[in-house]
């Protein structure tokens, strides 16, 4: 939901410095027209408007250049610069150096996976109380939370929410209440303050503080990808929780 809000996208162009245009799709136009499933999709379209190839999901980028170069030069483009991009990303936008991580998990109720305790509730304040001890991929609620379709908001006091990753990094999309109000939040690792595995985000004690809505990354484990249990305590209510992403 907060990638449909013209705002938060114009916010996210400017901060990573993209130039080229950007199309929302908020109807799914475009997508249903490529009659799509997959995320991210790449297709190739040559000089005179026709889809030479197609690739999903994450990696192959050599070869994504390889098309890309081909198609060019059929074109009738000479000169083409030889080699591969090798871009200087960090942060977020630094690729994952492992395949073995976590999925992409939504905390709304339309498309929630392996919550673990009892079922989320739709749409009206509930205590939640996170289990002891969870499973690989396993998240869980603890406070007063109100769970809407695409995202979960505190609804008074303290909160958190805890999840057992495995990958390099965890990346959570969160967002203030409509009155935009800061939020203090504090991470941990194993239960204890990230220190040199914390993220962009965050400080090593593990504390950040959310103040638009967009990715946080909150844990870079600085060695390995190993499977880490992650917990997020909001200090005030009104936080907005819709997605976490791995790296």
């Amino acid at each position: 939901a907060f990638e449909k809000d013209a705002g938060n996208v114009e916010h996210a162009i400017k901060r990573f410095g993209i130039r080229y245009p950007v199309a929302m799709d908020n109807h799914y136009t475009i997508w249903r027209a490529f009659d799509n499933e997959y995320w991210p999709a790449d297709y190739f379209v040559d000089a005179l408007g026709r889809i030479r190839a197609h690739h999903f999901g994450e990696g192959d980028y050599k070869q994504a250049e390889d098309i890309i170069r081909a198609l060019l030069a059929e074109a009738g483009y000479q000169d083409l610069p030889g080699g591969y991009v090798h871009p200087n990303a960090s942060g977020a936008e630094a690729a994952a150096p492992t395949d073995q991580r976590s999925p992409e998990t939504y905390v709304g109720y339309a498309r929630a996976e392996n919550f673990a305790g009892r079922a989320l509730m739709h749409d009206e304040a509930h205590d939640y109380h996170a289990p002891s001890a969870l499973s690989l991929n396993d998240w869980a609620l603890d406070g007063r939370w109100n769970v809407h379709a695409h995202d979960a908001e505190l609804v008074s006091g303290q909160g958190s929410i805890s999840y057992r990753f495995q990958g390099r990094d965890l990346h959570l999309v969160l967002g203030p209440a409509a009155d935009g109000k800061p939020i203090h939040f504090r991470v941990t690792v194993d239960g204890h303050a990230p220190g040199a595995d914390h993220g962009t985000d965050t400080d090593a004690n593990g504390d950040g503080v959310v103040t638009t809505q967009r990715l946080y990354q909150l844990v870079r484990q600085a060695h390995g990808t190993g499977q880490r249990l992650f917990t997020i305590t909001f200090s005030d209510p009104d936080v907005r929780v819709y997605s976490f992403t791995f790296g």
